[in-house]
């Protein structure tokens, strides 16, 4: 059983009875133009480049601390200073 042609015409026909072209209209553009902003909201957080601040593998420097870690030279410091 499926929506035939005539079904859907007739449903357009009540909707636009009910609300309007120009209401519709201004439906469509407003949903046309959220989904446009949510889009290019989705672009911009994958081009979004990552903090230089932040230490990743790829710019840490042999010897670096990540905030949490402590080297053997640190780690000896920290004794010494207790």
């Amino acid at each position: 059983m499926g929506i035939s042609i005539w079904q859907l015409v007739i449903v357009l026909v009540i909707v636009l009875l009910l609300f309007g072209a120009k209401r519709l209209r201004n439906v469509g553009g407003d949903l046309g133009s959220a989904i446009k902003g949510f889009k290019s909201a989705m672009g911009e957080e994958e081009k979004k480049p990552t903090d230089p601040a932040e230490p990743t593998q790829l710019n840490q420097q042999e010897g670096d601390v990540i905030e949490g870690e402590l080297s053997k030279e640190n780690a000896t410091k920290e004794k010494d200073k207790v």
